[in-house]
Parts: C-alpha cells; structure tokens; sequence
C-alpha cells in the first residue's frame, strides 16, 4: 500500500493547520510526491462549484478530510456556523469523492460525538447511544453525519470511506490563542505567563477530578496515515492513548515544565464537561496496529518548549517593531 500511495495524487483538506502539517510531512517522508493542499482562499470547500474545480486540478485518488470548523463551547461559541460549514464540506467533499472514483477518503471524526452519558473508557460500539455533552452538540452531530454517509455511500456507490474518531490533540504548533485554544495550550500560557511574571498563584476553571485523554499530534498523524495504508473497514476507529489523565495532574504537569512554583487554585466552570473523557484503543491496534508512542510528559515538554520559542520569537519583533524609525 505504501508503494501505491506514493504514485497517488493525494488531497488533504487542512493541511496547513494543526494536524494537517504533521500529516502531510508523513506523507512526504513516505515518499509521497503528489500531496495537494487546497488552502481556503482558493478552494471554499462549502461551496460546490470551489469543490469541483479542486477535484479537476488536484486529480485525487484519495481524499483525506480534515478540515473542520471548531466550536469553542465557552461563552455562546458559534454552534450554527460550526454545523453547518462541517456539513457542507464533508457532504460535497464525499459526493464529489464518489464521482471522481476516488479509491478511497479517510474522514476525521471528533471525539465530542460519543453520547453524554457513554461509560468510560469509550468504545465504538456506543457511538450511536445517546446525544453528545449539550455544549459540544452541534460539533458533534456534524461529525457523525459524515459517518452515516460514509456507510451509505460504501453500501450504494462502494465508495471506501472510511472513519477515524480523534481523542483531544495537543502539541507543538496547537492553538494558543485565549479566546480560542483549548485545554492544554490554554493551561500553558497561564502558567508561562504566570512563571515569568512570578504570580503567587493561578486560577482555573473546571473540575480537577475530571479526566481526559490527550494525544500526541504527530502520534495522531501517525495513526491516521497507517489507517490510510492499512484500514478498510466501515466501523468507525478510535484514535487515542487510551490512558486516563485527571485535570489536575495535567496542569500539575504543566505547572513544573513552565516553571511556575506558586498555587493552583480551582474554581467551578459556568458549564462544567464530562466528568470522564477517555478512549478504547483496542481495535486500532487490531485493525491497523496503531499504538500511541509519546509519552505524555515529553509530549508536554516539547510542547511546552515549543511555546515558549514562540513565544519570545514574537516578543523580539514587537520589540523590534517598536525600535524601528518611525515604528
């Protein structure tokens, strides 16, 4: 398979953003010469036409879909527009898929689809029983829909569609930005920000007993590409650590990497998650022998590290913004 995929033209939606780099340097490093990244200013993948002319010039044999719109669910967030550009590009992008004859489409789930009240460790097997956490449910059912599609396409059309449910990812180039980042580069940047100004102490919003399961971003690459070689089946497939890590020993974790010494105080969310969060891995490692690699203090390091370049990369050019005549 991996000899085939190099003679391939590949397409892979968001492959500029967080996942999507990790994934296209695999790619390459596999010696896949004909990756296609659309980037949004060129193809809207909401719009048909836009689709269309990314499928006349890219000439895919196979789609990887990773694009996705991310509703962050402090605040109002944006539910409605999350839903309905993640349905508008996955529907197209699959029908277009089964026009083209591509060979085959790997669809990236979410893990915010697994019902509310699923016991953990979540299994597939429980995808279907209930409707998700009420704060993540206009994300979650949109990804779902790509996956009824999927099997109704593999059933009519033969389309190999196949579907890959991500737990939280984290790592170098994740998003920190406050309004929008998520749980680990949010804790990051509180706790960078509070070593170098050296608070006493920080606060945090959440359940510290709650617990999650974070994966590495370049292991989640690496386990959507060996399903890309190696999966063919029409049953969705966890990508995880299938390790339980509470809140509180992560941001214990994070709080010695950033070098912050002082408290941790914990205060209740306006809207508090699930209380447990964590995936099964047991069939990705039958299917397609995916295992998590990294470690999740070295993952952390690295990310933290990460950061902090960054971080003081951006500090040197506003300084040097300021400095320059007439700055």
């Amino acid at each position: 398979m991996k000899d085939q995929l190099t003679q391939e033209s590949i397409v892979v939606t968001g492959g500029a953003g967080f996942l999507g780099r990790c994934v296209v340097e695999k790619l390459r490093a596999r010696g896949c010469r004909h990756v296609f990244v659309p980037r949004r200013a060129d193809y809207n993948l909401i719009r048909e036409n836009d689709i269309s002319r990314l499928f006349d010039d890219a000439k895919p044999d196979v789609l990887l879909h990773l694009a996705a719109v991310v509703d962050n669910p402090v605040g109002r967030g944006n539910p409605a527009a999350c839903f309905f550009e993640n349905v508008m590009m996955s529907v197209q992008l699959m029908e277009a898929a089964r026009k083209h004859g591509l060979r085959k489409m790997v669809c990236l789930g979410s893990a915010c689809s697994y019902p509310q009240h699923a016991p953990a460790p979540l299994r597939e097997e429980d995808f279907w029983n209930g409707y998700p956490h009420e704060s993540r449910g206009a994300h979650g059912i949109a990804k779902k829909i790509s996956l009824v599609q999927a099997l109704a396409y593999r059933r009519q059309y033969g389309l190999n569609a196949i579907f890959l449910i991500p737990t939280n990812l984290y790592g170098p180039g994740d998003n920190f930005d406050p309004e929008t980042g998520y749980v680990i580069p949010s804790l990051i940047r509180k706790f960078v920000a509070a070593a170098e100004a050296r608070k006493p102490s920080v606060r945090l919003n959440g359940d510290p007993g709650a617990t999650r399961d974070f994966l590495f971003v370049e292991d989640a690459a690496e386990g959507l590409l060996l399903a890309l070689e190696r999966y063919d089946g029409s049953d969705p497939v966890n990508l995880a650590t299938g390790e339980e890590v509470s809140l509180g020993t992560l941001a214990g974790i994070l709080a010695g990497l950033a070098g912050f010494s002082g408290n941790v105080v914990w205060e209740a969310a306006e809207r508090p998650g699930l209380a447990k969060r964590w995936l099964d891995t047991s069939r990705a490692a039958r299917d397609f022998g995916f295992s998590a690699q990294t470690r999740l203090r070295d993952g952390l390091r690295a990310t933290v590290e990460a950061y902090r370049h960054t971080h003081a990369a951006n500090g040197e050019r506003r300084l040097t913004a300021l400095s320059a005549p007439g700055g």
